[in-house]
């Protein structure tokens, strides 16, 4: 085999296509591997140059290959596409991302290490929870007006209103039983963010990016 000086790699869970060229820009490899047999090719290979899609688990495959001597490139989609030629399948993916990483202007996306992603995890999550959060005291408050009982917004008047209504015997007992579920949930969500702002707090800055 001709030396490769570049590889694109289109990745997915179980299967990879390859595409590598040689110093004359002459496709060398075409190659379709397993996950396992992946990782077994590229620790036999020369320590090469990979371009992979950045998506998926596009930072930890970097990572590994990284580990076997290879320099990995992440390329954004929206880069890659202009090079992905018609009648799009995992063989023109490779052979697209091949062709993007060689662009002198080609812009790359760093690498993030296990510690940064785990970070990105917790912020995502907390995000999520914070939304849920909203939107139990909206309902809340929302269901409390049915039943003719009316706070201004914000989150210190939430368990408030819970006692309020726990105490309200004008409130159907039923409502008062849903109410209380809400509230057990609602405080649930809202000891987690508080939780996890804790751990973000705690986090280095260079993690949090």
């Amino acid at each position: 085999m001709e030396q490769i000086i570049r590889i694109g790699m289109d990745t997915s869970k179980h299967i990879f296509q390859l595409h590598g060229v040689d110093a004359a820009e002459r496709p060398v490899l075409r190659k379709r591997l397993g996950r396992k047999q992946m990782v077994a090719f590229f620790a036999k290979l020369p320590p090469t140059v990979i371009g992979i899609e950045a998506c998926g688990a596009a930072h930890y495959w970097a990572r590994e290959l990284n580990e076997l001597g290879h320099e990995v490139k992440l390329i954004a989609p929206q880069h890659v596409k202009p090079y992905v030629k018609r009648n799009k399948n995992d063989g023109r993916d490779a052979e697209g991302l091949c062709e993007a990483m060689s662009r002198p202007t080609m812009q790359f996306v760093p690498m993030k290490t296990a510690e940064q992603q785990a970070a990105l995890m917790l912020s995502s999550i907390r995000e999520r929870l914070i939304a849920r959060r909203t939107q139990l005291s909206n309902a809340i408050r929302g269901y409390a007006a049915e039943f003719g009982i009316t706070v201004a917004k914000g989150l210190d008047k939430v368990e408030p209103l819970l006692a309020q209504i726990a105490q309200d015997e004008s409130v159907p007992a039923l409502a008062r039983e849903l109410f209380a579920m809400q509230g057990r949930e609602y405080a649930q969500v809202a000891g987690r963010v508080e939780g996890d702002r804790g751990q973000a707090q705690g986090l280095a800055p260079r993690q949090c990016r």
